[in-house]
């Protein structure tokens, strides 16, 4: 039997101990890597996934469309009695579509209000939104916006009567002036110009318009366009309402669309382009604002760019 000594005892276990510690020191090490390994499979999968789920999403390769639109704007957005929608921005929404591949018995419009277009592109209840939307650095937090394809101006309508008395937005200090939630158009008047302007107000234009020709209102204030489709709407019904033709905004009508679908915001921007090139989108101006007067910029707009 062999001796072993109290000292070389010691450094016996001592040396054990020690490799048994790097032992699983070593094993930790391996089951780290595998555990980093698979992490970085998984993350790597799901990135895959969702560059794929964007692009399967993205409107540019969508067969159908729903498309958020206005319902309450004479000549731009106006739902009909039997439920359909015309106007300038409805036949825009279809040119868009079907130069995406996309067939007008595929394309569903859905009603939008300017309270609550953001909110509707965020939650994908919309594919776009074509709808008088003016593109603004607060909505572009939100939203990605196409295009600009039209670039309208604010201005007021009034009773024809009241022409005299109101020649510009600076005459509506004191004035009652038609609010609808949501809309930039009031703030333009009284917060950006410093007008003490009478806020009244209404679900939408269409009020508005009731509210003008009835005599609660002094004006209505938005962009030309609307103000064009509203006068001849009242015109109809025999009342004569005269824009002052004193415009002091400019706003951008962009195509609404998520922040996400880059690829499909600047497939947006290829169709609305074609339609100035083939002379598209001048043709569908005058189709609708030439009977009213409105004088019309038939160019197309500079971009916003997608990101």
């Amino acid at each position: 039997m062999v001796e072993v000594r109290p000292r070389a005892l010691r450094t016996m276990v001592a040396f054990r101990a020690v490799t048994a510690l790097r032992t699983v020191a070593a094993l930790r090490t391996v089951t780290a890597f595998r555990a980093v390994a698979v992490l970085l499979a998984v993350v790597a999968a799901g990135t895959a996934c969702g560059v794929a789920d964007a692009r399967e999403t993205s409107v540019a390769r969508k067969d159908t469309l729903v498309i958020g639109v206005n319902a309450d704007q004479p000549g731009v957005g106006e739902r009909t009695g039997d439920g359909s929608y015309e106007g300038f921005d409805i036949d825009i929404a279809y040119e868009i579509a079907k130069r995406l591949g996309v067939a007008a018995a595929d394309v569903t419009f859905k009603k939008v209000t300017s309270a609550t277009r953001e909110k509707m592109i965020e939650d994908g209840d919309v594919d776009l939104v074509v709808a008088s939307y003016s593109v603004t650095p607060e909505r572009k937090v939100r939203v990605a916006f196409a295009g600009p394809y039209y670039v309208a101006h604010q201005d007021v309508l009034v009773r024809e009567p009241d022409l005299s008395k109101i020649r510009n937005v600076h005459d509506l200090a004191g004035r009652k002036l038609c609010k609808v939630p949501g809309s930039v158009s009031f703030p333009r008047v009284h917060d950006e110009q410093g007008i003490a302007a009478l806020p009244v107000q209404a679900d939408g234009y269409t009020d508005c318009l009731t509210a003008l020709t009835a005599g609660t209102l002094d004006a209505v204030s938005t962009d030309d366009l609307i103000l064009a489709g509203l006068a001849a709407k009242a015109s109809l019904q025999k009342h004569r309402l005269r824009i002052v033709n004193a415009p002091f905004t400019d706003e951008p009508y962009g195509v609404g669309i998520s922040k996400a679908d880059v690829e499909g915001c600047e497939a947006v921007n290829k169709t609305i382009t074609e339609m100035f090139q083939d002379r598209t989108a001048p043709h569908l101006l005058d189709k609708w604002f030439a009977p009213v007067g409105l004088k019309v910029t038939p160019t197309v707009p500079q971009f916003e760019g997608c990101v």
